[in-house]
């Protein structure tokens, strides 16, 4: 394998890792919120404990995302020092300033949560929660305007040594492909979290234990997952999506598997591309709906892979599409289940409907799946660009790091993660088997 193949692995899997903790935290922060509003308003001890549960599993997910986020910062030096130095200039000041709100607002604030109830007033340990969930929020946004500027280039110059410069801050940051990545990416995050806290729910429920939180958990999940749910499909994916196809019509093209430009274009519901002929194999296809669902009209021109060069094209087309098919496949099963659900709970039906129950506890690995297809998405559909329309891939790679070396670490990271992967689920279930009552207090014992 090449350097640069190697390279991409390296980062792509330390990335992929890495998000899924993120993904939790910023999901959860808002519901922790809504739990110690609830509490706050109504003076409910149950929905104030409920909330401080799922602090502590916010707590395990914040530290293990810090753990395996930092050794993406230094990738940039070791494994892309081309694309670092050409385009620090610009991705620096946002990166610092993501550090600034994670490190700082962030943790800060779920210090004050996390040990503070007894010695905050109630407001203050809402305000905290607020803080908390406002600091993961404003830290993602940063990370987002980065990803966003390498996918849409704005408010930039160039030196004559080929260094990329920001032009307008203020303009980087109010990217127009970042502000909608922003809302579908975290759209995606609140749909973790609702997914992993109906879990929860459903899982007390099925076990007949902690009846009251199960509700609670149930309750609060189902109503945010049936909004964002829906949401993630439109308006926030509708837009992102009519918004790439704009920009970037052969990621298009790639990710629906239309190699030839056509008038009317369907979509593929399943099918596999076939790049040697140029054409998807036992297609199943909905006519005219691409032309629809990208400008409003059944009778629009969609341009396919035959109007790029083939160097222009997404380098790996079959993954792309894969990923982009389970993005929206699992987007669709999100939506009805947690549809069904919402009308379950409405009926007030919910709570001993089991079949129901079961589907919402084994749906929480999904929503996983489904953000980290949406990314792979994202990144593989930018391809063969670095920064798109700048820079290649193989213009931004550490040259003098060899494929050994990259792969060497590559597999250190591998077993690395393993054992953190493995601690992490043994600490969240650890939390969710004590629950969210306190323990009970131990019998004295006195010596006669």
């Amino acid at each position: 394998m090449s350097a640069e193949l190697i390279h991409r692995l390296h980062f792509a899997f330390t990335v992929t890792f890495h998000y899924l903790f993120p993904q939790l935290t910023m999901g959860l922060g808002l519901l922790i919120v809504a739990l110690k509003t609830v509490a706050l308003r109504s003076g409910d001890e149950q929905w104030d404990r409920a909330a401080r549960f799922w602090g502590r599993i916010f707590a395990i997910n914040f530290v293990f995302g810090v753990v395996t986020g930092i050794p993406m910062e230094f990738e940039f030096g070791t494994n892309w020092a081309r694309f670092s130095q050409l385009s620090g200039g610009v991705i620096g000041q946002p990166l610092a300033m993501e550090g600034v709100f994670s490190f700082f607002l962030e943790s800060a604030f779920l210090g004050l949560y996390l040990y503070g109830e007894n010695r905050l007033s109630k407001r203050m340990h809402w305000f905290s929660a607020v803080m908390v969930w406002l600091g993961s929020w404003i830290s993602g946004f940063f990370i987002i305007v980065t990803d966003a500027w390498m996918q849409h280039p704005v408010a930039y110059d160039r030196l004559p040594g080929g260094q990329f410069q920001v032009l307008s801050f203020w303009q980087l940051l109010l990217n127009p492909w970042a502000l909608l990545q922003y809302m579908h990416n975290m759209t995606g995050a609140v749909i973790t979290g609702s997914f992993v806290m109906a879990a929860v729910g459903a899982f007390y429920l099925l076990e007949g234990r902690s009846k009251e939180y199960g509700q609670i958990f149930l309750k609060v999940g189902v109503i945010a997952g049936v909004i964002a749910s829906i949401a993630i499909i439109f308006p926030t994916g509708d837009l992102h999506g009519k918004y790439v196809a704009r920009h970037q019509p052969a990621a298009i093209a790639a990710m629906e598997g239309l190699f030839k430009t056509e008038t009317g274009a369907g979509i593929v519901l399943v099918g596999q591309p076939n790049e040697e002929t140029g054409q998807i194999d036992n297609p199943i296809v909905v006519n005219d709906v691409l032309s629809f669902l990208i400008y409003g009209t059944t009778k629009a021109e969609v341009k396919g892979l035959d109007q790029f060069p083939r160097d222009q094209w997404p380098t790996a087309l079959p993954l792309l599409y894969y990923a982009y098919h389970i993005m929206a496949g699992l987007g669709t099963w999100f939506a009805l289940l947690m549809i069904v659900a919402a009308f379950l709970l409405w009926r007030g039906k919910l709570y001993t409907a089991g079949w129901a129950l079961w589907a919402l506890l084994l749906s929480f690995p999904l929503p996983y799946i489904a953000n980290t297809a949406g990314w792979m998405t994202a990144e593989l559909g930018r391809q063969p660009w670095l920064i798109y329309g700048l820079m290649r891939t193989s213009e931004g790679y550490s040259s003098t790091v060899s494929a050994s070396n990259g792969l060497f670490t590559l597999l250190g990271f591998m077993g690395l993660y393993t054992l953190l992967g493995l601690l992490f689920t043994v600490l969240v279930y650890r939390e969710i088997s004590i629950g969210p009552e306190p323990k009970p207090a131990a019998a004295a014992v006195h010596a006669d």
